[in-house]
């Protein structure tokens, strides 16, 4: 993983100004190797959001069983801001990276990519300063605007702002709310939506983001829990 490519002490003006540097340098095509571990990221905050929970959970791919994990906590040092999210969490990301045992070939975040308003959310943002390919799924739209996906399991609509494509509204489970999936950083927009939807089983969300939902935000998971809940 590369030195970061920027300071993380900034006002959040100096926050905006950056993403929209930052945005230039994205990769918008496909430019990852074979896929055979795949990251989930997530960040949770604990005591009234002055601790930064911050969770990866690698999986094997494509038989999606938990490989690796690494959850750090660390003192919350950027405010809550919306569309500045990545500068609040990916510091803490980026120890829980350093951590891991196994390298992972593609990180799912949970979370936006080129779906924000300077095109430089925290997928887009961590793939930058990792220099790894990231995909950004989130649960929600934060911008642009977009039809619903027909209700079959896989099906999807382009996500639009201003007349730019700037992600996929994905129908990951067959009527259930849909998916936001946006390029990070190094995959290109069909490509991460195929990722996304090889990490779905029979949940909406795919289990890169639940595996790290459940280490950044619920009880401890020891080593033996793990191997069990893999087994069955």
């Amino acid at each position: 993983m590369q030195k970061s490519i920027h300071s993380w002490e900034l006002a959040p003006r100096e926050a905006i100004a950056l993403q929209s540097r930052l945005r230039t340098r994205v990769v918008t095509s496909d430019r990852l190797g074979a896929v055979r571990h795949v990251a989930g990221t997530d960040v949770g905050f604990e005591n009234g959001g002055r601790v930064t929970r911050a969770a990866v959970a690698i999986l094997t791919f494509p038989a999606l069983e938990l490989a690796d994990w690494a959850v750090i906590r660390q003192p919350t040092r950027f405010p809550y801001v919306p569309g500045l999210l990545s500068f609040r969490e990916i510091p803490a990301l980026l120890v829980a990276l350093s951590r891991l045992t196994v390298r992972p070939d593609l990180v799912i975040c949970d979370g936006q990519g080129l779906a924000h308003p300077r095109r430089c959310g925290l997928a887009s943002h961590l793939g930058l300063v990792a220099g790894w390919p990231t995909i950004g799924v989130a649960k929600s739209r934060l911008v642009g605007t977009c039809r619903e996906p027909p209700q079959r399991r896989g099906a999807w609509t382009p996500l639009r702002d201003g007349g730019e494509i700037i992600g996929a509204v994905l129908r990951s489970r067959a009527h259930v709310k849909p998916i936001f999936v946006s390029i990070g950083h190094r995959v290109s927009l069909e490509t991460a939506v195929a990722y996304t939807m090889a990490c779905v089983t029979r949940y909406r969300l795919p289990e890169t983001t639940r595996w790290a939902h459940r280490l950044a935000s619920g009880p401890e998971i020891d080593r033996s829990t793990a191997r069990r809940q893999n087994a069955g």
